[in-house]
């Protein structure tokens, strides 16, 4: 049982061998809560929700972290426009951001660190930092050399003048060279700040990462995953300011990024306005639905999210659950062995869940046509592969009366349908009024001298 993943930082699928026999240590970059997450936000957490899943059946200790950013310009930002403090800002997305990530069946992480918990954290690195060379303080600011490091840009694949020019940098007389980056920054009396050497002030973002990452998991840990977009400048700048201040020593063994979601074929961004939140997608489907279309593609592959491909995954979950229906009466074995099915090895293949959702169909119409001892096998089977991506774990009635429900007419969509049978029977179109009273009593709908009622 051999595990590959596509290393970001050598740019080839590599043999997973982590730094310590039997444990796995693992950090994946939170969100930034100042409002509600984007289903972009949910991609990196599924995707490695499911390495997760995946890791604990192949060690016997899997430390999972993954963070959340509390302290950022961007609440800062929300908080003032909504007349908020920062704290009940951050705690109200944070809590939701909780909620959607339960509902999309992900596990908890071992290690939620938060931000705010470990300035002290940072500003003891700031100081290695300074100390060993690689960073300098100017006008209150705290700035990493990019100079100071030989291989700065590895993880990118670019050079310095590559990168400056693809970046968004701040121009500041108080910085050496463009590039360099903030680690820690002035607060005026109206911002949070902590005190420091420097001055009373804040982190930069990048810094917490790296921070986190000492405290919980050690100087070296075997994966760092997020999603593309945080490569450059994010990443990057958590090797340098690991690497540096360890004086050399290794920061990540294996890199692992997953790539973009795209809303109807379009990028997904601000400036088109396509963002579509978790939350409300969650008022339409079940959170199965979403997770399931995520994993239909590859995690280093680009994702076109779109309401044909949500519907698509609703008819195919149906499908599945409807062979877990099939054989509702039998238990299920959770000692079952499925090292050897297709289906696990694709996911021990870089996390190859397209393959992995192919075998589930096969081995689920193989388990209905089944009969017996076979058949109670391929049940286990069945459910604890399913389980390992995270699917298939509801109790098929539950999902089909769930999904019922969600198909149930609104309020305000039987008052239309009940207004257009009165004014079809109004204009002598009797064909059309029953057809209307048909589709209400086919959605349970009977209707009253006082208008209509739910049987």
């Amino acid at each position: 049982m051999t595990l590959k993943v596509y290393n970001s930082y050598s740019g080839e699928k590599e043999v997973f061998t982590p730094i310590e026999e039997d444990t796995v240590k693992m950090y994946v970059c939170g969100p930034t809560v100042y409002n509600r997450v984007h289903i972009g936000n949910a991609r990196p957490v599924v995707v490695f929700d499911t390495l997760y899943r995946l890791l604990k059946t192949l060690y016997s200790n899997v430390i999972y972290a993954r963070n959340i950013t509390d302290i950022d310009d961007k609440i800062m930002q929300a908080a003032k426009d909504n007349n908020e403090a920062i704290s009940d800002i951050s705690s109200r997305y944070t809590k939701a951001y909780f909620d959607d990530m339960a509902e999309l069946n992900n596990l908890e992480p071992d290690v939620i660190p938060f931000a705010t918990e470990h300035v002290g954290e940072m500003i003891a690195m700031v100081e290695t930092l300074i100390e060993k060379g690689h960073a300098y303080a100017a006008e209150g600011h705290v700035l990493f050399d990019v100079k100071s490091m030989d291989d700065y840009g590895k993880l990118a694949k670019r050079s310095l003048e590559d990168m400056l020019a693809g970046a968004r940098v701040e121009v500041a007389a108080y910085k050496k060279y463009a590039g360099d980056f903030v680690l820690w920054k002035p607060s005026s009396e109206e911002e949070p700040g902590w005190d420091s050497p420097w001055g009373r002030g804040r982190p930069g973002w990048h810094l917490e990462c790296s921070a986190m990452i000492e405290k919980h998991l050690g100087n070296t840990i075997d994966i760092h995953g997020g999603g593309v977009d945080l490569q450059f400048p994010h990443h990057e700048n958590e090797i340098a300011q690991s690497t540096c201040a360890h004086g050399g020593e290794q920061f990540v063994r294996y890199w692992m990024h997953n790539a973009y979601i795209n809303i109807d074929g379009e990028k997904m961004s601000k400036s088109l306005g396509n963002f579509k939140m978790v939350k409300d997608l969650l008022d339409h489907y079940q959170g199965e639905v979403l997770r399931f279309t995520i994993l239909s593609a590859h995690y280093r592959s680009e994702l076109n999210f779109s309401v044909d491909a949500l519907d698509a995954s609703r008819k195919t979950l149906d499908n599945l659950y409807s062979y877990l229906q099939s054989v509702k009466d039998i238990a299920v074995d959770d000692s079952v062995d499925i090292t050897s099915t297709d289906i696990y090895q694709a996911l021990l293949d870089d996390l190859n869940t397209p393959i992995a959702i192919r075998e589930l169909h096969a081995l689920g119409k193989k388990m209905k046509a089944a009969s017996g001892d076979e058949q109670a096998q391929l049940k286990s089977v069945f459910v604890k592969v399913a389980g390992l991506m995270g699917l298939l774990q509801q109790d098929p009635e539950v999902w089909f009366y769930v999904e019922a429900a969600e198909g149930a007419m609104s309020d305000a969509e039987i008052d239309q349908n009940v207004a257009a049978m009165a004014q079809a029977r109004k204009d002598k179109d009797y064909a059309a009024a029953d057809a209307i009273r048909d589709k209400l009593q086919q959605q349970g709908i009977s209707l009253t001298r006082d208008g209509w009622k739910r049987s």
